[in-house]
């Protein structure tokens, strides 16, 4: 682990308007450089999970100046619209204050690589904002801009049909977002990003935030906000890799950024498949300083909580967590030259689900099955790759999977096992720890925890 995610507060650096305060930015910034490590601020300005919870008491007390979405019965929500143009203005103000004091302390020392903007923005308990403002653009054509880059027309519901409601929300908090961060860009153009509650059942806009980067609007996104770097979900779900192979697809020219992700034991094997198949830049499991602790000192999420925003509880299940999360980013770390030079032609996989049950690969003289192991309580799931490093020449690394190699279709060949031996990488170097034959070479298995053997076939 080498860097941190940590929040910055609107109302903590502009308690009083046009006064600010970086007290605490500096205080992080001090720390991260003591211990070594980068920092990711998390910008919580106009909104954190669909709400405007973290902006200054001023902002909160002006309702009028800073006015508020509105539901179809014309409930006003605590979230500030998208359309509000003051309230966008002064978070873009505040922005541009804080990128220019981070250039000011941190251009040289780059202790600050990246910045999110704001949190998982959208709106919940309606599909899109409702107030006089909103219901008089939703009738109007859509705007010139995103006709042309979409190649579409008419009012919003001509250009999306049933999805109207959702890509109108879209578009305007992508347009908020980017009035936000090109502020800041001008100030100091460290790579921004915005994340995303995730789109799940019952799959309905209103049920989860209408209008963030969730992929049925990246399009949107991308073309209201290009001063973003990427586009990153936050995933608690059970089917993380459909998530991040999602979200790697629908925007393949951008990094990928996993800036939240459960923290579980599987959750080592899924930074395996994002680091060594996605080449993500980030992976992040939320509160991560928890999972060295007892597990039952955790204290779980109400159980009406997690039924309402359909977390799985078992997303914060630690047992096991930190062992198996440290050995996987040892792995990483480690093999980070090799995976590099040979991304074109290392082959990685994951367990999708409880129905995947393997994988059967092809390389330059030889093909393998890959075989997952059952998932087992408290353990990472099978993830892994392997890189043919030479003929008959393989590496292998992951956990929770083992190889069969075969000849070729056509070939009267038999595959036995030349060498068959444990290790590691030590500054590039294959560093052989043990050397296995007789049974232990019947079955070519990696284990639970994560680690590497080299393996050299012959045939005859």
């Amino acid at each position: 682990m080498n860097t941190l995610l940590v929040p910055v507060y609107w109302e903590d650096i502009e308690p009083q308007q046009g006064q600010f305060h970086f007290e605490t930015v500096d205080g992080l910034i001090k720390q991260a450089r003591q211990r070594d490590m980068h920092l990711i601020f998390l910008w919580f300005g106009l909104w954190k999970n669909a709400e405007s919870m973290y902006v200054p008491g001023w902002m909160k007390e002006d309702s009028q100046t800073y006015w508020r979405a509105q539901s179809v019965t014309g409930e006003k929500l605590n979230s500030i619209s998208p359309l509000c143009e003051a309230a966008v203005q002064r978070d873009a103000h505040a922005f541009t204050q804080l990128l220019a004091h981070i250039r000011e302390i941190d251009e040289k020392q780059s202790t600050v690589l990246l910045i999110q903007v704001e949190n998982e923005i959208g709106l919940l308990g309606t599909d899109r904002d409702y107030s006089e403002r909103a219901n008089a653009l939703f009738k109007s054509q859509i705007p010139a801009e995103l006709a042309t880059a979409l190649g579409l027309s008419g009012c919003w519901t001509d250009a999306f049909g049933d999805d109207a409601a959702e890509a109108f929300m879209a578009y305007h908090y992508a347009s908020a977002v980017e009035q936000i961060a090109r502020a800041g860009s001008a100030a100091y153009p460290l790579p921004l990003y915005a994340n995303a509650w995730l789109k799940q059942y019952p799959w309905a806009a209103g049920t989860y935030p209408s209008g963030g980067p969730v992929p049925e609007v990246q399009h949107i996104w991308r073309a209201a906000a290009p001063t973003l770097c990427a586009l990153a979900p936050d995933i608690y779900v059970a089917y993380v890799p459909r998530v991040i192979d999602e979200y790697a697809a629908s925007s393949p020219d951008l990094p990928l950024i996993i800036p939240e992700v459960r923290k579980d034991a599987t959750t080592a094997s899924y930074a395996l498949y994002a680091f060594a198949h996605h080449r993500a830049l980030c992976y992040s499991p939320f509160g991560i300083e928890d999972i060295t602790l007892p597990p039952e000192s955790i204290a779980m999420p109400p159980a009406s909580v997690m039924q309402e925003l359909n977390i799985d509880p078992s997303a914060f299940d630690i047992r096991n967590s930190a062992q198996y999360l440290s050995q996987t980013y040892q792995l990483v770390e480690s093999l980070k030259p090799l995976l590099l030079e040979n991304r074109d032609t290392l082959q990685t996989f994951v367990k999708h689900h409880e129905n995947d049950f393997g994988q059967f690969l092809h390389f330059s003289r030889l093909d393998a099955t890959v075989s997952y192991a059952p998932r087992m309580e408290s353990t990472p799931v099978a993830s892994g790759g392997i890189l043919e490093l030479e003929e008959n020449t393989f590496l292998l690394f992951g956990m929770m999977f083992s190889v069969k190699f075969h000849p070729k279709s056509g070939q009267n060949v038999k595959v036995d096992v030349l060498e068959y031996s444990e290790g590691s990488f030590v500054d590039g170097i294959w560093t052989k720890r043990r050397t296995l034959n007789g049974d232990e070479k019947m079955s070519i298995s990696l284990p639970a925890s994560p680690s590497c053997v080299m393996v050299k076939l012959y045939t005859y």
